[in-house]
């Protein structure tokens, strides 16, 4: 009896202390097979340049490959989804940005986007650059609204999809001005991009990490970026405040989260990686060089902010009346 006894309280005991354990295991040993990073947008954008050489540190990092999946389509929704349905352990995360917090305003959703997934870490902040193709005659943003103004509908501005940051900052630009121009949506913005450059339409509210290049190389002009202050990385470029429109703002960020459910100890540790990536030198230069600057906020900064920019992009979008035909 005496010994059934002991043997019942040593059971006990090991219960105590099994999901402590549990827990520990889970955090010392993810991950042990390749994590998958969806990326809701066609190759080539903004969300892939952040994105990917964030996966190659966190591959290097973690011992394990760090993957990206391209899942394009429906402003992103169609990837989302997919993230959203997937198995909350760690090896499925989601590249969120903007457009994550826009599109609960402009449709329903199969997933609540407060509650679907947990933002781990915001990576980056970068604002928008009005860029022009260089056949259109114009060199400031005073001058690009003369242009409208004298040719009203004609002038045409590439644009990522309705609601998305070229979107919503054209349609800012316009109601500003008072001009009347012709937005075009395409799918991604790679396609807008490559419209913009083949002189199809005329200009863009482009992400600062895309258009970069293009300036750099000549393809394009940039008239302005979409800050309340000047980009550290082009400082040499006014902002469409200065230019012509005092109060003009409309930037971008990026982040990853995990779906809703995923164990805390596997948050944590993808957390820890992101901020010492973050702190890198060569990311902060990569960023920089690309139009992007480095914003590192962890778990719990990171879910407060989406919740408060769902809540202003809701309040935003429903006053200006956009809706998804």
């Amino acid at each position: 009896m005496m010994l059934h006894n002991l043997l019942g309280a040593f059971l006990a005991l090991s219960l105590m202390f099994a999901h402590p354990l549990i827990a520990l295991s889970a955090d010392t040993s993810y991950p042990t097979k390749p994590i998958r990073l969806i990326i809701p947008f066609p190759p080539g954008g903004s969300s892939d340049i952040v994105g990917r050489p964030v996966a190659i540190k966190l591959s290097e990092r973690l011992g394990k490959s760090v993957f990206i999946d391209n899942r394009g389509g429906a402003g992103s929704v169609i990837g989302t989804e997919v993230a959203a349905r997937a198995v909350p352990d760690g090896y499925t995360l989601l590249l969120i940005n903007a457009t994550y917090a826009r599109l609960p305003a402009i449709q329903k959703l199969r997933y609540d986007p407060k509650t679907a997934f947990i933002p781990i870490s915001l990576m980056a902040r970068g604002v928008n650059a009005l860029v022009v193709h260089p056949s259109v005659p114009v060199n400031t943003v005073k001058e690009l609204i003369a242009l409208a103004k004298s040719k009203p509908g004609q002038v045409i501005f590439s644009s990522t999809g309705i609601a998305s940051a070229p979107h919503l900052a054209a349609e800012l630009f316009k109601m500003k001005t008072g001009i009347d121009i012709l937005i075009v949506q395409f799918k991604g913005a790679n396609d807008a991009m490559i419209d913009l450059l083949g002189g199809h339409s005329h200009a863009s509210f482009s992400t600062l990490l895309q258009a970069v290049p293009h300036v750099k190389s000549g393809k394009l002009k940039i008239l302005a970026t979409t800050g309340l202050v000047r980009s550290a990385t082009m400082p040499d470029v006014p902002t469409v405040a200065e230019a012509a429109l005092p109060g003009f703002q409309a930037q971008g960020w990026w982040g990853i989260g995990a779906p809703a459910g995923t164990p805390a100890p596997i948050i944590e540790r993808l957390n820890r990686e992101i901020k010492e990536i973050m702190a890198l030198d060569e990311i902060k230069k990569l960023m920089f060089d690309e139009g992007a600057e480095v914003h590192y906020l962890g778990t719990t900064d990171f879910s407060s902010f989406v919740d408060k920019e769902i809540d202003t992009m809701f309040s935003i979008i429903k006053n200006a009346k956009i809706k998804i035909n």
